[in-house]
């Protein structure tokens, strides 16, 4: 079965945002959808080895069909899987992730989960298509984030005006464009 991995941000979990639509729309289509969820708590700032631990579940669902999404925070731990896989994945999904182009809200505790070095040489021989997905209205995570992350995939970026964090708080319960960016990937 083919599996496709929804990964929340700070302070997340698998029931929030459009993770539940997305989930139902893939999950009638056939395909396996895990959202885990990852240790976030509001005070103390996640580790990203902590979430490693939690992604050692689930490393048997992880393949070259696989399909990963990440949103927001979940997308920089999504750039550090793919840094280490030994395989490329199908497809690799970025949602509102910060990379470090300043303004982020959250710019040192993002940093501190990870840091904003990342394999550019090697993350993109790790998937075989790629989405980027940045609005101009975002509090969190500026537009000069997804424009670096898409140019640095060598893809063309989903801009989306006014569409905030992509978060509930901003209207997303559902996410069409996303999963119309999916059906030609599935």
């Amino acid at each position: 079965m083919k599996n496709i991995f929804i990964i929340h941000g700070t302070e997340g979990h698998p029931k929030e945002n459009w993770f539940p639509w997305l989930k139902q729309e893939l999950e009638e289509k056939g395909y396996n959808v895990l959202v885990p969820q990852f240790p976030s708590p509001p005070i103390i700032p996640a580790k990203i080895a902590e979430w490693f631990d939690v992604l050692k579940d689930y490393e048997q669902y992880i393949n070259e069909d696989t399909i990963l999404i990440g949103h927001s925070l979940g997308g920089i731990f999504t750039l550090r899987v793919l840094e280490k896989l030994e395989h490329p994945v199908k497809a690799a999904i970025f949602v509102g992730t910060p990379i470090g182009v300043r303004p982020i809200l959250n710019y040192d505790r993002d940093s501190s989960f990870s840091g904003f070095l990342f394999d550019w040489k090697v993350i993109p021989t790790k998937a075989h298509h790629f989405e980027v997905f940045q609005s101009d209205d975002d509090p969190y995570v500026s537009l000069g984030n997804g424009e670096q992350l898409a140019k640095n995939l060598n893809v063309a970026l989903n801009f989306v005006p006014n569409a905030g964090h992509f978060n509930a708080k901003a209207g997303y319960t559902k996410f069409d464009l996303l999963l119309e960016k999916l059906k030609p990937i599935l």
